[in-house]
This record gives C-alpha cells, sequence and structure tokens, in this order.
C-alpha cells in the first residue's frame, strides 16, 4: 500500500489519482467513502469540518480494506488522520495483513491550502472550516509522521506547494 498523507487541500487526491491510473491500482479515499455513506447528524459535523471519531474510521477502513485484495498494492488516502488509526494500520503490517510499501507526505502551507480549498466549491470548505481542518491536522495528524518514522516506517516528504505536475514528477521519483 502507498499511504497518501497531507491536509486537505495539499494534493494527495489529485496525486493519488494520478499513481493509480498510471500504475493500474485502485485508489481507496476515505474521503470519497465517507461522502457516500456518512449521513444524518454526522454528515452534518464532518461538512463543518469536524473528523469522526477513531472508532469510527478504523471501522470504515476495515470494510474498505474488505472490499479489495489487500495482498496487492493500492492508493490508501485520507487514512490515518490520528495517532490511533495509526497504530492500528501498523498493527495491520507488522500482522501481515496489509503491507505498507510507502508513506508519500505532501506538505502544503496553510495560505496554500485556502487558495486551492475556495476554488474548489464544495460546501465544507469555508474559511472556518478550513481553518478548523488545519488546525486539527497540525494537531492531530502530523504526530503521526513522527509515530510511523519511530516505528521505522519511511515517511517521503514532498513540497507540495508547486504545481500538481512537479509535485507528481518528485512522486513518481520516489516510487521508481
Amino acid at each position: 500500500m502507498i499511504v497518501m498523507m497531507g491536509v486537505a487541500g495539499a494534493g494527495k487526491s489529485v496525486q493519488g489519482r494520478w499513481v493509480a491510473d498510471e500504475l493500474g491500482l485502485p485508489w481507496l479515499s476515505t474521503g470519497e467513502f465517507l461522502r457516500m455513506l456518512v449521513t444524518g447528524e454526522r454528515r452534518k459535523e464532518m461538512m463543518a469540518g469536524k473528523l469522526l471519531d477513531d472508532s469510527e474510521m478504523i471501522s470504515l477502513a476495515d470494510k474498505i480494506f474488505h472490499m479489495i485484495d489487500i495482498k496487492e498494492n493500492f492508493i490508501l488516502d485520507g487514512f490515518p488522520r490520528t495517532v490511533k488509526q495509526a497504530d492500528w494500520l501498523v498493527a495491520q503490517h507488522n500482522g501481515g495483513l496489509i503491507k505498507i510499501n510507502k508513506v508519500i507526505h505532501i506538505e502544503a502551507t496553510e495560505e496554500e491550502v485556502r487558495k486551492r480549498l475556495s476554488s474548489r466549491g464544495r460546501p465544507d470548505d469555508n474559511k472556518e472550516a478550513i481553518s478548523a481542518r488545519f488546525k486539527e491536522y497540525a494537531a492531530v495528524t502530523l504526530p503521526i509522521i513522527t509515530d510511523f518514522e519511530s516505528k521505522g516506517i519511511q515517511v517521503h516528504h514532498v513540497d507540495g506547494n508547486r504545481t500538481p505536475e512537479e509535485v507528481h514528477k518528485d512522486i513518481k521519483t520516489l516510487l521508481n
């Protein structure tokens, strides 16, 4: 599995789709699955920028992993987002259920993220939700990078503030 990480708007979905298409791999976006499956009050909270709790996300990831042949390589986009989720993913890796081949962390500034998300046109991409997502990402998700590295999982850092084509060129180099 190739794990694509980065704050919303960093370009992980664009890059994940491109890599999946080029390599003929499944692209599994937890964001896409959530937008399809989450309803009611949880959906309203999600659309306001609130992350779902760890048990909900782990349950979703587990369901997604049962839908495909996880012995084959695939792109995972949008998971994990907390250290608890990362610990679960590493436990699956250590137990031989999945194999984390690469972690690609696309880094982008808040200014760049705001510019990209504002032009995307989704209702959950308003100024307040973007600020909340960026703060939550810095506080909750960034520690995963350190967690992965402390557990011997190599993380590749890519500057996401450039054009999608420039970012993609770096990712292709990392994957070769």
